[in-house]
């Protein structure tokens, strides 16, 4: 079922050089802990599959700080710490704040070791592939660490506990020039999808990302660019069906996923089953009923994904097939074409109310042809509007940890989610779109990190 299958540890003997349509077996020969030493390829290709081991961490409860913190979201019966991310009013102690936090540093740290150690690689084609990964990697953790926090550290080099570079916030801004820099450079060394087994960073999934970095910094042109370039390359295609894209796993349409296996007990997830009423916190990232009445009632299509037949409160987009409900196998979809489509209208729309420009009416068409909806006129006599766009993205890519960036990437977040606190009882305001750093990591600077306005 999948190409690449990442243990926890760093696992030796594994050869870089496999078609892409072999499957990455690996077994565990060996381990090498965080601070042993890289002696050949073989050992730094483990630290790079631990770079991907350590994401399977991030998203376990990503969904707790982007969809739970929308008018997407919520816990079932709005219990302890969960509910803090429903009302947009998260404590600095909150444990699930906290863990997302070091899960993230961890990734960084891991794609660091790699870059530290490419000097033992001697393969050109090896290294070059590896660097991109690393940079790729280092470059989503620090997207999602600066969307969340807004200014935060940035460590591009192994530190030792302690140092200050570790403990000093950096500007947003430059944390987004570092994110450009690395993928840029990972673009320039990544291979095509064909090329690489699935599951690994490509050249497709870099372009993607720094298209929706530009698309937050305001740079539309240089967005579309990206874009069209991932779509003419031939590497992806739609799903035939909405359900293919989620069930029917490593699909044309995904760019890049973080993948788990069924009834493993190193490799399996549980978020499918906390998406449930039998999980442990009584149901989480439940369907509200905003997010219902958005979706309205002729998209069947897309309904039939989004909530869970048995219980149209619970997400659908996650249910397990494995035997053990706690040990599940979906993957988390990070990127994937429709996505890209969508960010392509918006990229041509520059941040304007409305276009009728006919490729950003096309693209925006591909994603409602697929579900059967209506679409728009491409000869210039209907105008795709921002709010329609936006719209679009908000149904199709539920519960994919989008909404709220997007919100706040269209200029909407404050006026959409304090619309949507006034309807369901609690206060909000505009310093709440960004998180707090967690007590802990301040503590443990004495001081020297600060915390964010508000907290």
């Amino acid at each position: 079922m999948k190409n690449i299958l990442i243990g926890l540890t760093l696992l030796i003997g594994v050869s870089f050089f496999t078609s892409c349509q072999d499957s990455l077996d690996l077994e565990p020969k060996s381990a090498i802990g965080d601070n042993g030493f890289y002696k050949n390829t073989a050992e730094i290709e483990a630290a790079v599959f631990a770079m991907y081991d350590g994401l399977q961490n991030v998203v376990l409860r990503e969904f707790a700080l982007t969809e739970m913190r929308s008018d997407n979201s919520k816990t079932k019966n709005s219990e302890g710490e969960w509910a803090q991310f429903e009302t947009m009013d998260v404590s600095p102690n909150n444990g699930t704040l906290s863990t997302y936090w070091t899960d993230l540093y961890n990734v960084v740290f891991r794609a660091n070791k790699v870059l530290q150690n490419l000097d033992v690689v001697t393969s050109d084609e090896a290294k070059a592939q590896f660097e991109g990964e690393a940079k790729f990697v280092r470059a989503l953790a620090y997207f999602n660490l600066t969307r969340g926090f807004g200014d935060v550290p940035l460590v591009t080099k192994i530190i030792v506990p302690g140092d200050e570079v570790g403990q000093v916030k950096v500007l947003s801004s430059s944390v987004l020039d570092q994110i450009e820099l690395d993928l840029n450079d990972a673009i320039s060394k990544l291979t095509t999808r064909g090329d690489v087994e699935e599951g690994r960073a490509t050249i497709g999934a870099a372009q993607a990302l720094l298209a929706k970095v530009k698309l937050t910094r305001g740079d539309y042109t240089g967005a579309r660019t990206l874009l069209e370039t991932i779509v003419g390359s031939g590497d992806y295609n739609l799903a035939g069906t909405y359900r293919d894209v989620f069930y029917s796993e490593l699909n044309s349409e995904v760019i890049f996923a973080v993948q788990f296996l069924n009834d493993h007990a190193v490799e399996s997830q549980d978020f499918s089953y906390e998406f449930t009423k039998l999980g442990r916190n009584s149901g989480l990232n439940y369907v509200t009923s905003d997010l219902v009445a958005a979706v309205g009632t002729t998209d069947t299509e897309r309904i039939g994904v989004l909530y869970n037949p048995e219980d149209v409160k619970e997400n659908g987009k996650f249910i397990s097939s494995s035997s053990d409900n706690r040990l599940c196998g979906n993957d988390w979809v990070i990127l994937r074409l429709a996505d890209v489509y969508l960010m392509h209208s918006e990229a041509i729309l520059a941040g304007q109310s409305e276009t009728t420009d006919a490729s950003a009416i096309a693209s925006y068409n591909m994603i409602r042809s697929r579900v059967n909806l209506s679409t728009l006129a491409t000869d210039g006599s209907a105008a795709l509007t921002k709010e329609m766009l936006f719209h679009e993205r908000r149904v199709e890519l539920a519960f994919e940890n989008h909404r709220l960036y997007d919100l706040v990437r269209s200029g909407e977040a404050e006026r959409v989610m304090g619309d949507f606190a006034s309807a369901n009882g609690f206060t909000f305001n505009g310093t709440k779109l960004l998180l707090p750093i967690p007590q802990r990591e301040i503590d443990t600077s004495f001081g020297i990190l600060k915390q964010n306005p508000g907290y």
